[in-house]
């Protein structure tokens, strides 16, 4: 007898058709697994022979042979235990259904016959739908990630004898639907921006690098707020529209870190210890796994102590900072993540913390200060928008009693400027100022002409590069929005360009 049904495997976030071929014929009594398997999928054999027994079913004593089509695809994963399943109790004529064509099946089996969660779900469900695959068999604990995916029914089953029975139409399972993702609800964070004493200036910064997605770099001495401003962001990022959720929901469905099984809601903040190597920034591994800075995709991506990582480890985020993506290659497959991230990092202007502290002495050398500054090259410093430096807050602010901005007062500034954006930038496919291109910056950034004399003096002052130039018109273009002025005025980019004399400073 012979059987074929649909499945998924995943290479990095896409997700290719599987056909499981299964043939039971005459012979030896022996289990072939063929098509290009890895280990997890030759050992669902056995996961299989046992689930099939314990769920009230004959194994069947034949020579059985199932082909995972097409055969020069590299295949691995769990979920295909399922499929394996159900063809070959349909070969055995256990399941009566012949046509399976529009059905897929996801799932790995536990030795009583019970479907496992499996990581993934949601990126194979999405290339079932653009295969016009419109049904599919999800292990129960899948259901919420799945089931936000339109145009397909997601069947939730709990154990193999449920998946046999609705087969059979001796048991209806109801397709689960989610009627609202609640994606415009507000998030409630137990931090706020008006725990922050003093510091406008870095509030403002930070205002500034919400409402356009910017990169920033904050130089400060121990205890100025650096970190505590830092870990606030998330507070006053604008909410994920729903193709952002959809593709930070892929990442961690991928990587086994989706909590609830459901649609991520908020936006991420990453903030790995200065110990993380290259790979666990980038992503690795023998099959590679997203890194860092894809699970800070559409969302931070913080490195406190930015000179205690090493510097090799620090070189390697320039291409993704650069280019939104990352191309991770290896002998067994090439895979590309999204990387779109916004970059905060802290750090102290010395070993001590203290160099230019009007409260404290510095006691490093300057050889010593110069070999800790170093460890930013100036090609990083390029890349990062916004620099700012803080001093430690005063007693005075320590003790006001005022009534300071909330998060959500400040969200609302930028939740108004990033509409802006989405609305001059919807037919391009860009989210935030910080994503234009030389073609779009010279469109979008229009300078009235005394801030062009300003930028033209500052050029020469400070001697810009080509790609300095653009990050401070990026910047000036999103300070214009929060003000809500369609040109860059001059006010405008005398504050862009103070967000970049940092580097000049303590650089040279």
């Amino acid at each position: 007898m012979y059987s074929k049904v649909n499945t998924c495997v995943l290479q990095g976030l896409n997700g290719y058709i599987i056909e499981v071929e299964t043939d039971l014929s005459r012979g030896l009594p022996v289990f072939n697994i063929v098509g290009l398997a890895d280990t997890s999928i030759k050992e669902s054999k056995e996961r299989v022979r046992t689930a099939i027994k314990n769920s009230g079913f004959e194994f069947p004593l034949s020579r059985i042979t199932v082909n995972l089509a097409p055969a020069n695809l590299k295949k691995e994963g769990s979920q295909l235990d399922l499929s394996i399943a159900v063809g070959l109790l349909m070969a055995m004529g256990v399941i009566d259904k012949l046509d399976c064509s529009d059905i897929a099946f996801i799932g790995e089996l536990a030795l009583d016959g019970r479907l496992n969660s499996i990581e993934g779900a949601l990126p194979m469900v999405i290339s079932m739908r653009e295969s016009n695959i419109r049904r599919c068999i999800v292990p129960y604990d899948n259901k919420d990630e799945s089931a936000v995916v339109e145009d397909v029914e997601v069947i939730p089953a709990k154990n193999l004898k449920q998946v046999v029975n609705f087969l059979n139409g001796l048991e209806h399972i109801e397709p689960y639907k989610i009627d609202n993702l609640c994606l415009d609800e507000e998030s409630e964070f137990n931090i706020d921006f008006s725990d922050i004493k003093g510091q406008e200036g870095l509030k403002r910064a930070l205002e500034v690098a919400a409402a356009g997605a910017h990169n920033m770099l904050i130089l400060g001495p121990p205890g100025a707020g650096k970190t505590m401003a830092a870990r606030r962001l998330p507070t006053i990022l604008p909410k994920l529209t729903f193709d952002e959720a959809i593709e930070v929901t892929k990442i961690y469905s991928v990587s086994g870190l989706l909590k609830a099984n459901a649609l991520v809601k908020n936006r991420p903040f990453r903030a790995p210890h200065h110990t993380a190597s290259a790979t666990s920034l980038i992503g690795g591994g023998r099959i590679p796994k997203p890194g860092e800075v894809s699970l800070a995709h559409n969302g931070v991506l913080f490195l406190d102590e930015l000179p205690e990582f090493k510097k090799d480890v620090i070189e390697v985020l320039r291409q993704p900072m650069e280019d939104g993506v990352v191309t991770i290659s290896r002998v067994n497959a090439t895979l590309t993540y999204p990387s779109k991230f916004m970059m905060i990092a802290s750090m102290n202007p010395c070993p001590c913390g203290y160099y230019g502290d009007p409260f404290h002495e510095c006691s490093c050398t300057q050889s010593s200060i110069d070999r800790y500054l170093s460890k930013i090259s100036n090609p990083l410093l390029d890349r990062i928008d916004i620099h700012i430096e803080v001093l430690p807050v005063n007693y005075k602010d320590l003790k006001e009693d005022r009534k300071l901005e909330t998060s959500q007062e400040i969200r609302a500034r930028v939740n108004k400027a990033r509409k802006i954006q989405i609305n001059r930038f919807k037919d391009h496919n860009i989210y935030s100022n910080s994503q234009l291109g030389p073609k779009d910056i010279k469109k979008y950034c229009k300078l009235t002409n005394e801030a062009e004399f300003i930028m033209k003096e500052a050029f020469k002052r400070y001697r810009f590069s080509a790609r300095t130039y653009n990050k401070i018109l990026k910047v000036g273009r999103t300070i214009a929005d929060l003000d809500e002025e369609t040109m860059i005025r001059e006010k405008h980019i005398l504050e862009a360009i103070r967000y970049r004399s940092l580097d000049n400073k303590y650089w040279g």
